[in-house]
């Protein structure tokens, strides 16, 4: 067995001056091994293996809840044979989130125009379930909100246009100079 329970090609072992690797030759040569990076390693793929897993755990969860949310209330506009403007939004917010979650599992990342983009939809979503019981300068606040989240998602897909136009042209230079 070699470090940590690890069945390794080069057995170890303790000596007198430090730790002893077994050379395939049969000689045995003195290495010293740094614990701290071997083991901060280890710790480290640990941790992203533990990440990864919990995020497409949530991730997965929240997927079906979703399914599961809009099903109901598909089933209750069936049931009271009405649709209003802000059901359709909440089945809208609903299809939104299913794809962020099918975006993550496609590219392993969130694009964060989605979030932006779900929170602009459910602001318009209150403004009109709560248009006619609300301050009219409230209504105002929440339009200001979702031009800030617009202008937002605009610099958030400029920026990313941006970083993939850098990406091609390092690309580009690199296969220029090769």
């Amino acid at each position: 067995m070699g470090l940590l329970g690890v069945r390794s090609l080069f057995p170890i072992s303790s000596g007198g001056d430090g730790w002893t690797v077994a050379r395939p030759d049969g000689l045995a040569s003195p290495r010293t091994l740094d614990y701290p990076r071997v083991m901060s390693e280890q710790v480290r793929n640990l941790s992203i293996r533990v990440v990864r897993f919990s995020e497409n755990a949530i991730l997965l969860v929240i997927g079906f809840a979703t399914l599961y949310a809009a099903g109901l209330e598909v089933m209750r506009l069936i049931q009271t044979a009405k649709v209003e403007l802000g059901d359709l939004f909440l089945l809208f917010i609903y299809a939104e989130v299913i794809g962020m979650v099918g975006a993550f599992y496609k590219s392993h990342r969130i694009p964060v125009t989605l979030p932006i983009i779900i929170a602009m939809t459910a602001l318009c979503r209150m403004i009109i379930l709560q248009s006619k019981d609300i301050d009219p300068v409230n209504i105002l606040f929440e339009a200001g909100g979702i031009l800030i989240l617009a202008i937002a998602a605009l610099v958030m897909s400029m920026k990313d246009k941006m970083s993939l136009e850098k990406l091609r042209l390092r690309q580009d230079a690199e296969d220029r100079e090769t």
